[in-house]
Protein backbone atom coordinates (compact mmCIF):
# COMPACT_ATOMS: atom_id res chain seq x y z
CA UNK A 1 0.00 0.00 0.00
CA UNK A 2 1.43 3.48 -1.05
CA UNK A 3 1.03 6.57 1.81
CA UNK A 4 1.12 10.03 1.32
CA UNK A 5 1.56 12.03 4.85
CA UNK A 6 1.58 15.45 5.71
CA UNK A 7 3.81 16.15 9.12
CA UNK A 8 3.20 18.69 11.86
CA UNK A 9 0.72 20.43 9.98
CA UNK A 10 0.43 23.60 12.01
CA UNK A 11 -3.39 24.53 13.07
CA UNK A 12 -4.66 27.05 15.61
CA UNK A 13 -8.44 26.14 16.83
CA UNK A 14 -10.69 26.93 19.94
CA UNK A 15 -10.57 23.79 21.70
CA UNK A 16 -11.07 23.46 25.30
CA UNK A 17 -12.91 22.48 28.64
CA UNK A 18 -11.84 25.54 30.21
CA UNK A 19 -13.27 29.11 30.08
CA UNK A 20 -10.01 30.48 29.52
CA UNK A 21 -9.79 27.60 26.39
CA UNK A 22 -12.96 29.13 25.04
CA UNK A 23 -11.14 32.35 25.15
CA UNK A 24 -7.76 32.06 22.87
CA UNK A 25 -6.58 30.24 20.09
CA UNK A 26 -4.30 27.34 20.66
CA UNK A 27 -1.83 25.48 18.88
CA UNK A 28 -2.58 22.18 17.40
CA UNK A 29 -0.22 19.94 14.67
CA UNK A 30 -1.54 17.56 12.80
CA UNK A 31 0.11 14.62 11.61
CA UNK A 32 -2.03 12.45 8.48
CA UNK A 33 -0.93 9.86 6.66
CA UNK A 34 -3.44 8.29 3.60
CA UNK A 35 -3.68 5.50 1.03
CA UNK A 36 -3.00 5.97 -2.09
CA UNK A 37 -2.45 3.78 -5.31
CA UNK A 38 -0.03 6.34 -6.67
CA UNK A 39 0.84 4.15 -9.48
CA UNK A 40 -1.23 6.04 -12.10
CA UNK A 41 0.07 9.32 -10.97
CA UNK A 42 3.61 8.17 -11.15
CA UNK A 43 3.00 6.90 -14.74
CA UNK A 44 1.06 9.96 -15.62
CA UNK A 45 3.04 12.85 -13.66
CA UNK A 46 -0.25 14.51 -13.37
CA UNK A 47 -1.74 15.81 -10.22
CA UNK A 48 -5.50 15.01 -10.86
CA UNK A 49 -4.17 11.24 -10.44
CA UNK A 50 -3.80 11.58 -6.72
CA UNK A 51 -4.35 12.92 -3.49
CA UNK A 52 -3.64 16.55 -3.44
CA UNK A 53 -1.65 17.24 -0.26
CA UNK A 54 -1.92 20.71 -0.64
CA UNK A 55 -5.57 21.04 -1.25
CA UNK A 56 -6.49 18.56 1.89
CA UNK A 57 -3.68 20.52 4.11
CA UNK A 58 -5.74 23.73 3.53
CA UNK A 59 -8.88 22.02 4.04
CA UNK A 60 -7.74 20.73 7.54
CA UNK A 61 -6.74 24.41 8.33
CA UNK A 62 -9.86 26.06 7.22
CA UNK A 63 -11.68 22.47 9.43
CA UNK A 64 -9.75 23.51 12.61
CA UNK A 65 -9.89 27.15 12.21
CA UNK A 66 -13.87 27.55 12.29
CA UNK A 67 -14.66 24.52 14.67
CA UNK A 68 -14.88 25.23 18.31
CA UNK A 69 -14.71 21.95 20.01
CA UNK A 70 -14.30 20.84 23.43
CA UNK A 71 -12.55 17.89 23.10
CA UNK A 72 -9.38 16.95 20.68
CA UNK A 73 -11.02 13.44 20.07
CA UNK A 74 -14.35 14.51 18.94
CA UNK A 75 -12.18 17.16 16.68
CA UNK A 76 -9.79 14.17 15.31
CA UNK A 77 -13.30 12.12 14.73
CA UNK A 78 -15.07 14.95 12.82
CA UNK A 79 -12.12 16.08 10.80
CA UNK A 80 -11.32 12.37 9.58
CA UNK A 81 -14.52 11.62 9.07
CA UNK A 82 -14.72 14.54 6.71
CA UNK A 83 -11.77 14.19 5.42
CA UNK A 84 -12.47 10.84 3.40
CA UNK A 85 -15.98 12.24 2.51
CA UNK A 86 -14.59 15.31 1.19
CA UNK A 87 -11.69 13.62 -0.53
CA UNK A 88 -12.59 9.76 -1.36
CA UNK A 89 -9.67 8.65 0.74
CA UNK A 90 -10.45 4.80 1.72
CA UNK A 91 -7.94 5.00 4.74
CA UNK A 92 -6.41 7.48 7.03
CA UNK A 93 -4.65 8.02 10.16
CA UNK A 94 -4.61 11.07 12.26
CA UNK A 95 -2.82 12.33 15.23
CA UNK A 96 -3.50 15.20 16.53
CA UNK A 97 -1.31 16.98 19.16
CA UNK A 98 -2.37 19.77 21.48
CA UNK A 99 1.13 21.30 22.46
CA UNK A 100 1.32 22.76 26.05
CA UNK A 101 -1.88 21.42 27.06
CA UNK A 102 0.64 19.21 30.51
CA UNK A 103 3.22 21.15 31.75
CA UNK A 104 6.36 18.88 31.64
CA UNK A 105 5.42 16.89 28.39
CA UNK A 106 5.89 17.58 24.53
CA UNK A 107 2.46 17.66 23.65
CA UNK A 108 -0.70 15.43 23.97
CA UNK A 109 -3.30 14.10 21.98
CA UNK A 110 -5.25 11.22 20.17
CA UNK A 111 -4.36 9.19 16.66
CA UNK A 112 -7.57 7.36 15.03
CA UNK A 113 -7.65 5.87 12.06
CA UNK A 114 -10.60 5.61 9.73
CA UNK A 115 -11.16 3.49 6.49
CA UNK A 116 -9.94 0.05 5.59
CA UNK A 117 -6.69 -0.69 4.23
Amino acid sequence: MDKIFLKELKLEATIGVFAWERQIRQVLYADLEMAADIGTAAQSDKLDDTLDYKSIAKYIQSFVARSEYQLIETLANDLANSLVEEFNIRWLRLDLNKTGAIRGAQGVGVSIERGSH
